[in-house]
């Protein structure tokens, strides 16, 4: 017999009302959560003992960041690639991407283990097929790696770096690729498992120090942990419909942290969910692993 998942539940961290957060990652130097709120061109800085947060604008659409080894971040935005200054709260464009045209935008997005960063697009309106998922090198080069995404999401790495997990949301799956850290390719793209029907949908998602995969559910007001094979393990119930992607933080490594969004959602659905666009934090009792940064 199969055993029943366990249930836990988040608590609201901030009330941010972010119209779409996303991508969140622990700085263990600066001991706070970096995330982003896509839409209003956000990169939101949150301090999770004083629970301040103070936000940088940086003038378009950003879909992730991560750190960077030389401090700062690296941003994935509607027209590129660019570098996060913030202690001076400005950025500036590297590498220009799709940036002839506004009808797509970056999405999800993360630094593989030998310091490359990876974000795919996406087309506003959805079109299927139109998104690519890029590899930015720490010499600002961009490489295409993955066309004929509709919503490139989230993604991750093995511990030995054989195999990066991807998200294209519509599929309703995640994906496996075998990668090749030294030359940072990507091949044998096959579904690993499927989300179960009703649980809603794959967005964003973060290994743990076990090697299962924790999964975020749009429309399905919660994030689950499967193990490599697609056994639910566990569900963290969100009180919010839209949770976009969780990141594992604090000093240990211990809390899962969980951003949300409210954007699309009429007065009947934020009376009933009136946090949605909060950042949202539990204890699962497993940790995670620190977040790679690009070398650049």
């Amino acid at each position: 017999m199969v055993p029943e998942p366990r249930r836990l539940v988040a608590e609201l961290l901030v009330d941010a009302g972010a119209a779409l957060g996303e991508g969140p990652v622990w700085d263990p130097q600066g001991a706070c959560l970096w995330w982003v709120d896509i839409d209003r061109g956000h990169v939101h800085r949150t301090d999770p003992v004083t629970l301040g947060d103070m936000v940088i604008d940086v003038g378009q659409p950003v879909g992730a960041v991560a750190l960077r080894g030389r401090g700062g971040l690296v941003a994935a935005v509607r027209d590129g690639f660019g570098a996060v200054d913030v202690d001076r709260g400005t950025f500036e464009l590297h590498a220009p991407v799709e940036s002839s045209v506004h009808d797509a935008r970056m999405n999800d997005g993360k630094a593989d283990p030998a310091g490359r960063f990876w974000a795919g697009t996406m087309a506003l309106d959805v079109a299927p097929g139109r998104g690519t998922l890029y590899r930015l090198d720490p010499d600002w080069t961009v490489t295409p790696m993955l066309p004929g995404l509709t919503i490139s999401n989230g993604l991750d790495w093995t511990d030995d770096a054989d195999v990066m997990y991807l998200i294209d949301s519509p599929t309703g799956r995640i994906d496996r690729l075998a990668f090749d850290i030294e030359r940072g390719t990507i091949a044998d793209r096959r579904p690993a498992f499927a989300i179960p029907p009703g649980m809603g949908d794959p967005d964003g998602m973060t290994l743990d120090a076990e090697g299962y995969l924790w999964v975020a559910l749009w429309d399905g007001w919660a994030v689950a942990r499967f193990a490599p094979d697609g056994r639910l393990d566990t569900v963290v119930d969100v009180p919010a419909q839209q949770v976009s992607c969780p990141t594992f933080g604090g000093r240990g490594l211990d809390g899962l942290f969980i951003t949300t969004a409210r954007g699309g959602l009429d007065a009947e659905a934020m009376a009933r969910q009136p946090h949605a666009g909060g950042v949202f934090v539990c204890e699962p009792g497993v940790r995670g692993r620190e977040a790679n940064r690009f070398r650049g």
